[in-house]
């Protein structure tokens, strides 16, 4: 676990890297017209990522299932996982070394981005060169504009210049993260026991290890496929049509419903009774595919609003010097947001009765009141949307302060830079 925990660690450092340079590096690279859509399109690479990984895991558990054999947990708690299960979480953990690498290899070949070359390190030539080698463009650098439109951009992040022009607007984006992540990240990690007790999966003592890993990787899967990618994508087509501010609004607000809409009537959709022998361990009379249905329409409003929202504007709003900076912090909001969510849910959702609990876990709350509680976090990412400007159809520079009213007769380009 230590070691694990170690190389976890820098796992996360390395992505919390990636987060705010992967947004960054699009937004300075686009154009207005479609830079909303490019930075969706590039988190939008998730979904993909999500379902190789459950690919892999299907292939690898399903392989290993058919060659060994073995009975159900509640038949035999030894037998039922086979010393050669260890190699299959370890296959599976290990793929992920193989983007992880051509990442880094990328990472290598691509430059600083032109805006924080030109005006931040003030190199212009520089900077003409390296958006010649991305954009197979010839540009020449135009030196007589960095002056004019880097004046007064040289306030820290911790200025009362920064807090009065940018404070408000950090705060929106760090705390609409902070609360999507507490629902988005609970639902992620315990879909297979939210799956379990609406009786979508079998009781883990009903399957052995490989039959779980298998069953909960299919599922996650479909989920995934028919919910998760499609919202990426909607995403990707719309946002520069309809807006950032409309799209997370719009998710947080179908988030809130559906959550309300599973957890209210809890009790409905799974079932009031339990089933006779030999399905005792399963409620009867319940409508699973309909909470199914709504419980991956939650995964589609998450990414069809703000969870790809939640990404796009921290790129777009703040001053290149800190663009990437605010950013981070906003991803790391999100971050201590899931890891709220995480182990919260995973305690609240414990029964209520003392005798349904799992093992070595206190009593909790129930799954119902869990459901409700990330029904409020999603309706208080709602209301704190609003302190989020629209960023659609608005130059970076007008969006910074770093162009006003009077700049406009110096460029009405991205600065520095022309073709």
């Amino acid at each position: 676990m230590a070691t694990l925990c170690f190389f976890r660690f820098w796992l996360g450092f390395g992505i919390g890297g990636d987060y705010p340079l992967s947004a960054t590096i699009m937004s300075e690279y686009s154009n207005t017209r479609t830079r909303g859509a490019f930075i969706a399109a590039v988190f939008a690479m998730q979904g993909i990522g999500i379902l190789t990984g459950g690919a892999v895991a299907i292939i690898v558990s399903s392989a290993f299932k058919h060659a060994y054999k073995r009975p159900t947990f509640a038949v035999d708690h030894i037998l039922s996982t086979p010393p050669q299960a260890d190699f299959v979480w370890r296959i599976i953990f290990m793929f992920g070394a193989f983007p992880a690498a051509l990442t880094f290899y990328w990472r290598m070949k691509m430059p600083e981005t032109a805006r924080y070359t030109a005006l931040i390190v003030k190199d212009a030539k520089q900077a003409a060169a390296d958006m010649s080698r991305v954009l197979a463009v010839d540009f020449d650098p135009e030196q007589a504009t960095l002056d004019p439109q880097t004046a007064g951009d040289d306030f820290g992040l911790w200025s009362r210049q920064f807090t009065k022009r940018h404070g408000l607007q950090l705060f929106g984006c760090a705390s609409t993260w902070f609360l999507l992540d507490i629902a988005f990240y609970s639902q992620n990690l315990f879909q297979k026991d939210v799956f379990t007790q609406v009786g979508w999966l079998p009781n883990a003592s009903k399957m052995s290890a490989l039959e779980e890993v298998y069953r909960i990787a299919r599922a996650q899967s479909l989920i995934a496929l028919f919910s998760t990618v499609p919202g990426y994508w909607f995403t990707v087509a719309l946002v520069d049509i309809i807006g950032r501010f409309i799209i997370q609004l719009m998710g947080f607000f179908f988030m809130t419903v559906f959550m309300f809409s599973l957890a209210i009537p809890y009790y409905h959709w799974r079932g009031h009774n339990k089933c006779p022998p030999p399905n005792s361990d399963k409620y009867c009379h319940g409508h699973r595919l309909s909470f199914i249905i709504l419980y991956a329409l939650t995964f589609f409003f998450a990414n069809f609003g703000p969870n790809s929202t939640t990404f796009i504007i921290p790129a777009e709003l703040f001053p290149a010097r800190l663009r990437s900076t605010c950013h981070g912090i906003a991803a790391a909001s999100g971050k201590a947001g899931a890891i709220i969510g995480s182990f919260g849910f995973l305690y609240a959702s414990e029964s209520t009765k003392k005798s349904q609990t799992d093992p070595g876990y206190p009593t909790g709350i129930g799954l119902k009141n869990s459901l409700i509680c990330l029904g409020v976090s999603n309706a208080l990412g709602f209301a704190f949307t609003f302190l989020i400007p629209e960023t659609k159809g608005k130059s970076l520079e007008a969006l910074s302060g770093e162009v006003t009213a009077d700049d406009k007769n110096i460029s009405s380009r991205p600065p520095v830079l022309t073709a």
